[in-house]
Order: structure tokens, then C-alpha cells, then sequence
């Protein structure tokens, strides 16, 4: 189960399954539907493992749909951490920019962050800086608007706004 959890939203074909187990097609079917029937019956579980195209994954049982609905509407979902936020401005006011300029900015290292504003989609890799090592360039996107209400990287706050512009000067490359 381990394996279908962290696969997430992609899940596995059951012919990758199969290997990473290291068991025939047929051992693994089964075991699949025991561990199908072990989540449904399951009255404390809120997920069912799943077959599409022989793909499996886990999703949420249909019964909680009211429940989690309300959830992402309520933005919980959709919050994302301090850190998160840090590097997602730096991109936006910096891009083009590569992880080691933002590190450099932040003071700490960033990839934790990068990763989860790649799967957000709300950043993505958008070419390499000609420098030895050819690092990856980020940009903000489309989703980025949408998710702050903007049309436009002009609609951002200007720099000078901000009551600590020490901090922030450097985002500008000022010292």
C-alpha cells in the first residue's frame, strides 16, 4: 500500500507493480483484491484502492465526497507554508531564476519548496542559464495568476510598498 500511496494521482501500471514486488501478474491481482476488500469493509478507512486501465491507486471512497468538497472550498487544501511562499515571490519578482540564486537570497536551501510549487504547478522549469552546470531557470504560471486573482506579473505589489525594503531590496538585486 506504501507503494500506491506515494505514487499518488499517477498510481502504478500493474506491470511496474508487479516487478517492484517482484511477484507474477497473477500473485499480484490477487493481492490486490484482498487489499480491495480490506479498504472497503474497512469502516474507519476513507480510501479504496482502485483499477483504471491497470493502473491501481488509492482514491477516497465515494462517501466522503460532501466532506471533501467543503474541505477545498474552505482553501485549507490549497494554503501553502512560509517557505513555499519566500521562494514563489522571489520567483516572481526574480525570474528567470535558478535554485541556487534563490538559495543564495534566502539564505537556506530551497528544493523542498521548489518541488512543491512544481506539483502545485504554480512554477515551472522554463529552460537552463548558460553558466557551467546549465541550471534549471524558473518561472511562475498561468496557474500562478489564477491562484492570486491577477492577470498580470505588473499586478504584483512594487517592492518600495513593502515596510522592511531592506530585506526585500535584494529580490531587486539592490544591496
Amino acid at each position: 500500500m506504501a507503494l500506491l500511496f506515494v505514487a499518488g494521482d499517477q498510481g502504478i501500471k500493474e506491470k511496474d507493480l508487479s516487478q517492484l514486488l517482484e511477484i507474477d501478474s497473477a500473485a499480484l491481482r490477487q493481492n490486490i483484491e484482498q487489499l480491495k476488500v480490506k479498504l472497503m469493509t474497512d469502516g474507519e478507512s476513507g480510501i479504496q484502492l482502485v483499477d483504471y486501465n491497470s493502473t491501481y491507486k488509492l482514491v477516497t471512497k465515494n462517501e466522503f465526497n460532501e466532506l471533501l468538497t467543503k474541505y477545498f472550498k474552505t482553501g485549507l487544501a490549497t494554503k501553502l507554508s512560509q517557505a513555499a511562499l519566500e521562494v514563489l515571490s522571489i520567483i516572481a519578482y526574480r525570474q528567470p531564476i535558478t535554485r541556487i540564486e534563490i538559495d543564495e537570497i534566502r539564505g537556506v536551501q530551497s528544493s523542498g519548496s521548489l518541488n512543491t510549487l512544481l506539483m502545485r504547478k504554480l512554477i515551472k522549469e522554463n529552460g537552463k542559464k548558460d553558466v557551467p552546470g546549465h541550471p534549471n531557470l524558473y518561472v511562475v504560471t498561468d496557474e500562478f495568476f489564477d491562484y492570486f486573482g491577477i492577470k498580470d506579473i505588473k499586478e504584483l505589489p512594487k517592492i518600495e510598498n513593502f515596510e522592511d525594503a531592506s530585506d526585500i531590496g535584494e529580490i531587486n538585486g539592490e544591496s
